[in-house]
């Protein structure tokens, strides 16, 4: 009797035990539960979009061409290109049976992912369109099983990429455009609790019950709040159903508490109390989008280099790829992938596993001088220049126009500051909205000067005019000065860029150069050890070096052409 006592209370002990081991619905116990290790250690996934939306493949120059039917919903230029292209009666629902994938191999995907470098894949389990790329029974022939590729994505990657010992994750987008309970931007937001209830919810869990997802990035999130997507309950339930390497990133609604950040194109976000991982696409889409130009795409240097960046402020990178409907990743970014992790065979010491050095970077100024017809940019999220960052640049222009006299109204359009100044006058100063300003000219030639500041994300500014005579139009005539004949405003772009990064690892101390020191690399760092070694990773020499006036000289003159192996960034290991 003794025993049996003394059993059940062992159980019993155990089962109080397993349930305190749950993570409950609420933002205190999921945030008690915290990240994984492996994520801040992973530091590069890939992402990757592929649907429906694959078979057009379009979008403009800067679109996102996984946004193809909402395009089609705002009648934007796809409707026009679906209409010359596939005739007026085409449906969006019609390029579902021309997705074949009938090139797709999993595990060459996997094989190149693995070659990448990358630690974790991210596929696009459902976009907005509500495709799924596995045989969702909420989704009846709206998946990938039943139409076009007549095959289960999801599970085929999941096993390829798990058998190269990667870890599997899915994005899932919350809402959709074309379903039949809620459309997304088409019914009040307030009305989608029947859809997340009788839709979303089911489906998420069948999705995650299925294949044990790694990792789960959620999408479409902002138009409603956390608690109106049940992100506490989704969230718990998911942890506690794949267990303790789950992760989830922070795109769950107004009110969301937890999940990894996701900055999308933009590397502005340094160390933060959550991990985060940029997302980007090779180019300017994460769908494939045969409209975009070769300048879109970064190139493996800038890749390389921007990577580093990131994981020196405490990041990392979900890298994405578009592949064609046949099922095949462009040579292009292929080639980009590759590149990308030769670097890392030589230097992935100073990127997997480390943390932050006390400071990120050493800066250097950078000035790109040009002439500019007009102001009138919509860079978006790009620069004016390859040189020049995406955020946090500053614009000048000057020069000369000539009109006849009039009081003249002037207008600044822009996402961020500006400022005009006529005849050393003040006419706008410009903050975050566009304001007008008039001034009354004299016939003949003024002087203008238009000052720029790029805070975070999109970038945007155009200068227009008009009078009584005059209907408002961008501002254009320019000369560069009254005495020169070139045309145009004198454009003066300026930025500060970092040209080396720090990380830190396993006792040891890695400062990336961004540009080659030809005879020696200036370092700004704590005195170090005397019997310090530094090498060239890629390279077992040792390398002179001295410490004076609180900085360390490392002498890189030695090397030779030979010693040096990598490309785009180089890697120098103090320990």
């Amino acid at each position: 009797m003794k025993a049996k006592k003394t059993l059940f209370l062992i159980a019993a002990l155990l089962f109080s035990n397993l349930l305190s081991a749950q993570v409950q619905p609420t933002w205190e116990s999921i945030n008690e539960r915290g990240y994984p290790q492996w994520f801040s250690d992973a530091k590069l996934g890939i992402f990757i979009h592929w649907g429906v939306y694959s078979v057009p493949a379009y979008a403009s120059l800067e679109g996102y061409a996984e946004w193809y039917y909402r395009g089609l919903m705002t009648n934007d230029d796809r409707k026009a290109f679906q209409e010359r292209i596939y005739g007026k009666d085409f449906r969006y629902e019609d390029f579902a049976p021309m997705w074949k994938a009938e090139l797709w191999d999993p595990d060459e995907w996997a094989e190149l992912f693995k070659k990448s470098g990358a630690k974790y894949v991210l596929l696009v389990s459902k976009h907005h369109d509500g495709f799924c790329l596995w045989p969702s029974q909420y989704a009846p022939s709206w998946n990938s099983v039943e139409v076009g590729p007549h095959r289960d994505i999801c599970g085929e990657l999941t096993d390829a990429v798990r058998k190269k010992g990667l870890k599997m994750g899915f994005y899932y987008s919350l809402p959709e455009w074309k379903s039949d309970i809620h459309r997304w931007y088409v019914d009040p937001d307030e009305n989608i609790g029947t859809y997340v209830d009788t839709h979303m919810i089911p489906q998420f869990k069948e999705l995650v019950t299925k294949y044990k997802p790694t990792v789960i990035f959620t999408d479409g999130e902002w138009r409603n709040s956390a608690k109106q997507w049940h992100a506490t309950e989704l969230i718990s339930w998911y942890y506690n159903t794949v267990g303790k390497d789950a992760i989830v990133n922070d795109r769950w609604g107004d009110g969301q508490q937890h999940g990894f950040r996701t900055p999308e194109y933009s590397a502005g976000i340094t160390m933060t109390d959550r991990p985060w991982a940029e997302c980007r696409g090779l180019g300017r889409s994460f769908g494939l989008n045969r409209n975009e130009p070769l300048e879109n795409y970064m190139t493996s240097d800038e890749l390389i280099r921007h990577f580093c960046v990131l994981v020196a402020a405490g990041g990392g990178m979900t890298l994405n790829v578009g592949p064609s409907a046949d099922g095949k990743i462009p040579l292009l970014q292929q080639e980009r992938l590759l590149d990308l992790g030769k670097w890392l065979d030589i230097n992935g010491e100073a990127i997997y596993g480390t943390r932050p050095y006390k400071k990120f970077y050493e800066m250097k100024p950078v000035k790109v001088v040009r002439n500019d017809n007009e102001i009138n940019f919509d860079w978006k999220r790009n620069s004016p220049d390859p040189a020049i960052s995406c955020d946090h640049f500053q614009a000048h222009w000057q020069g000369v126009f000539s009109c006849p006299a009039d009081t003249y109204t002037f207008e600044i359009q822009t996402d961020d500051k500006a400022q005009l100044v006529i005849d050393g006058k003040t006419v706008i100063e410009n903050t975050n909205k566009a304001k007008t300003g008039k001034m009354k000219l004299a016939q003949g030639q003024h002087s203008i000067e238009v000052f720029y500041e790029e805070d975070e994300l999109e970038a945007t500014i155009a200068l227009y005019w008009s009078s009584k005579k005059m209907e408002k139009q961008v501002m254009s005539g320019f000369q560069v000065g009254s005495m020169l004949p070139a045309m145009g405003l004198k454009a003066t772009y300026t930025c500060e860029q970092p040209n080396i990064c720090y990380t830190q690892g396993k006792n040891a101390l890695y400062a990336i150069a961004l540009d080659y020191p030809e005879d020696q690399l200036v370092l700004n760092t704590d005195k170090p050890a005397n019997d310090m070694k530094v090498t060239l990773l890629g390279c077992p020499k040792a390398l002179p070096w001295k410490y004076k006036d609180g900085q360390l000289y490392i002498d890189t003159g030695g090397l030779k052409h030979s010693d040096i192996r990598s490309a785009a960034a180089w890697v120098f290991k103090m320990k």
